[in-house]
C-alpha cells in the first residue's frame, strides 16, 4: 500500500512505473484525507519550492504529512521541501528533516547539476543496503540539502551536499532513483523494506 502524493508539481508516472517493476502497484493521491490510509508514501516534486510549498500548505497537505508516522520519502524536490528552509523563493518548509536548502555553489561548473554522479555514505541505514562507492544516481537540480546528522549519503558537485537524508520516519533523496537504473531500483527496494 503505497501512496504517491500528487501536489500537481511532479512527473508522477515515472515514479509509478519504478515502484510496478518491483511488483508494487501505487496508488496516486489527490486529497490529504487519503493519506493516512497506507503503509508508506512517497512525495515527488520538480519545479519551484515556493510554488510547489503553497501548493501544499492550500491544500491541506502540510498537515496530513505533519501526522502521517510511517515511512514517507520525498524524492529530488519533495526531498527538499521536508526540509525547514530552502533560498528557492525563501520559504519555510515542511521541517520535518533538519537543515537547510540552499544553492550549489557550483563554482566554474554549469548549473543546474544534471547527470550522474558518485555517493558517498556518511552513516548506515536501512536505506543504504547494498550500496557501494563507485554506485551512481542520476540528478536534475540547482539547490541541495547542507550536510548534517541527518545526511545518510552525500554527492560532490562544486560542493558535497546531501544526496539522502533522513529522521524518523521521514526520508529524502535529492537525486531521481527512478532514473537512476539498478542503484535507483535497489534504493526504492530499501524504501519498502524500511521498517521504523
Amino acid at each position: 500500500m503505497i501512496a504517491v502524493i500528487n501536489t500537481g508539481c511532479a512527473n508522477i508516472n515515472s515514479v509509478r512505473f519504478a515502484f510496478e517493476r518491483l511488483g508494487k502497484t501505487p496508488t496516486v493521491i489527490t486529497s490529504p484525507e487519503q493519506l493516512a490510509g497506507y503503509e508508506r508514501a512517497i512525495l515527488p516534486g520538480v519545479g519551484h519550492a515556493s510554488v510547489a510549498m503553497k501548493r501544499l500548505v492550500d491544500n491541506g497537505w502540510q498537515q496530513a504529512i505533519n501526522e502521517y508516522q510511517r515511512p514517507l520519502m520525498g524524492i529530488c524536490l519533495g526531498m527538499q521541501l521536508l526540509c525547514e528552509s530552502t533560498e528557492e523563493g525563501n520559504v519555510q518548509c515542511l521541517g520535518k528533516i533538519p537543515g537547510q536548502v540552499k544553492a550549489l555553489d557550483v563554482g566554474s561548473l554549469t548549473s543546474p547539476h544534471m547527470g550522474w554522479n558518485n555517493l558517498s555514505i556518511q552513516q548506515a541505514h536501512p536505506l543504504t543496503k547494498g550500496l557501494h562507492k563507485d554506485d551512481q544516481v542520476y540528478y536534475v537540480h540547482s539547490f541541495a540539502h547542507t550536510v548534517n546528522d541527518a545526511t545518510l549519503v552525500s554527492s560532490e558537485y562544486g560542493q558535497t551536499f546531501s544526496a539522502i537524508v533522513a529522521k524518523d520516519n521521514y526520508a529524502g533523496m535529492q537525486f531521481h532513483p527512478e532514473r537512476s537504473a539498478k542503484v535507483g531500483t535497489r534504493l526504492l527496494q530499501n524504501f519498502l523494506d524500511w521498517q521504523l
